[in-house]
């Protein structure tokens, strides 16, 4: 029957990694890449728990792990983040999936999420899927810098029990996400031919903003709700911004070109 390896990116998250590999030692393998510019000793708590670890400088996750894919063994895999843990409930039925011949390709699997220390229960991200569960060969993910996501030759369903997901634990690990993840998504829409536009800049961070705070009862997070809804539009202006921004230094010749010219 089907086995089984968890394929984890390793950044600076010690703290959080443990965790992550504990809820899925079950697997029949721990694969981990571990960014070369990982500084926290994150490599060494990987290694305390699988003996399969590399190392291999970081472009996005999606590079990542397109590079490991190919070299997985096992009929399927896991991905999961370093920030993530795998509940038992989820691990019940990941196990039934690998062993029943009929089931389908690739998995969405509901993720639960904390922000700033506190479980959202609204604002959309209470209704997170994933594709996170593939079998290996038919799974690829698109070349997309930040938001990318594996793509399944067949068909897929979903899974209701819950992974979870301790993500930004402080501003300061927020923006430094926010900064990269801002940079990559305009550099992609521009790849695309995107431009911005002043809607971009003004109805889209509001409609962001009422969809999550509003529509998708963010309010009922309270203050926690409040400010990641305010943090959602607020990024995705700051794209649209940074898109504008690389057509202008285009149209004005450069990075050196006329600072100015809007």
């Amino acid at each position: 029957m089907g086995d089984l390896t968890v394929l984890t990116l390793v950044p600076n998250a010690g703290d959080r990694l443990k965790r992550c590999l504990e809820s899925v030692s079950w697997a029949d393998d721990l694969f981990c890449v571990v960014d070369p510019n990982t500084t926290d000793g994150s490599d060494e708590v990987a290694r305390a728990h699988t003996s399969h670890v590399v190392t291999h400088p970081y472009e996005n996750a999606a590079a990542q792990r397109n590079w490991a894919l190919p070299q997985i063994t096992t009929e399927w895999t896991l991905v999961l983040d370093a920030d993530e843990w795998v509940s038992d409930a989820l691990a019940g039925r990941i196990k039934g999936i690998i062993q029943d011949p009929a089931s389908l390709d690739g998995y969405d699997i509901l993720r639960h999420s904390y922000f700033l220390g506190k479980l959202i229960r609204h604002c959309g991200w209470h209704k997170d899927y994933n594709l996170r569960l593939f079998r290996t060969a038919k799974g690829r993910y698109l070349d997309k810098r930040v938001h990318s996501r594996v793509v399944v030759d067949g068909p897929t369903g979903r899974i209701t029990e819950v992974m979870y997901h301790d993500t930004y634990r402080t501003f300061e690990e927020y923006f430094t996400t926010f900064q990269r993840f801002t940079t990559w998504g305009a550099r992609d829409a521009h790849d695309r031919g995107k431009r911005a536009t002043a809607v971009d800049l003004t109805l889209r961070p509001l409609h962001r903003f009422l969809k999550m705070y509003v529509f998708r009862l963010g309010f009922l997070d309270g203050y926690h709700g409040l400010v990641l809804c305010g943090l959602s539009a607020f990024s995705v202006f700051t794209k649209y911004a940074k898109l504008w921004n690389l057509q202008r230094r285009e149209h004005a010749g450069g990075p050196d070109g006329a600072a100015g010219k809007g």
